[in-house]
């Protein structure tokens, strides 16, 4: 057991979290127009998209949805903050910026629907959708788990993630973009997919798929390497985890809801 305490204990803040209630004062009430002039300074100033702003529980912050991430702002705009937000309430810790962020993926998530390579279980409990890239050990040795995970009724829901990126400093298309781009693009790509991550060559395909989405997307909600998961309740959980490890977190998880 005390291999899985620290999983555990970030599960647990994580359940805290999505208990937690925001404080009604921190509510920073900003006009339609007032919300586009900081849009607009932000964008100016830092280049960043700004796609949402929000109260935070934080009274005197803002927190901003980018499209380089989760920010915390000054009303005024003058003041950035990037990092964790934690509430503390006698012994009880909140990772607010954690729930936040595990918002974040289930809402975004959607927009890959019809995007990504599954590998459904015959008799699903629990479904999780990984980052993954085919020039990654670790993700070579989830993936050849694969029958386990199912047999254990885990479904599992792949979304590209080319970790040399998606454009080099050349501005042209990366290899891992293109392998990962002919993969999702094959007739069948779960055998394409389960041949590349075994060595097999990949012949060079070319359609419209969301490979560059699907990057930008896990490096919006803090991915940084792969295999990452995201689990059913938003928490990303970050490297490879065998199959009885991860059926004993989503169990763990389903207990504690």
């Amino acid at each position: 057991m005390v291999k899985y305490s620290v999983v555990f204990l970030l599960l647990f803040f994580m359940q805290t979290a999505f208990c937690a209630s925001v404080n009604p004062e921190a509510s920073n009430d900003l006009s339609v127009k007032q919300q586009e002039q900081l849009k607009q300074q932000i964008s100016v100033n830092l280049g960043l998209q700004v796609l949402s702003i929000e109260a935070s529980p934080m009274g005197s912050l803002l927190e901003l949805v980018t499209n380089q991430g989760l920010f915390y702002s000054s009303v005024d705009g003058h003041f950035l903050v990037q990092g964790k937000l934690y509430g503390i309430a006698g012994d009880t810790v909140v990772d607010h910026t954690e729930f936040s962020l595990a918002k974040m993926r289930i809402d975004g998530l959607g927009q890959f629907a019809q995007d990504m390579i599954v590998y459904p279980a015959k008799d699903e409990k629990y479904v999780v959708t990984v980052f993954t890239d085919i020039t990654c050990g670790y993700c070579r040795q989830m993936h050849e788990k694969m029958d386990e995970y199912n047999a254990k009724g885990i479904t599992v829901r792949y979304l590209a993630y080319p970790r040399a990126g998606v454009k080099d400093q050349q501005s042209q298309y990366t290899n891992g973009f293109k392998d990962l781009r002919s993969i999702w693009c094959h007739e069948d790509p779960n055998m394409a997919l389960t041949k590349a991550k075994a060595g097999s060559s990949i012949a060079l395909r070319i359609c419209d798929k969301k490979i560059a989405e699907e990057f930008n997307f896990g490096r919006q909600i803090g991915v940084n390497s792969t295999p990452a998961i995201i689990l059913p309740n938003g928490m990303l959980m970050p490297g490879y985890r065998k199959p009885d490890d991860l059926l004993n977190i989503l169990q763990s998880m389903s207990t504690d809801s």
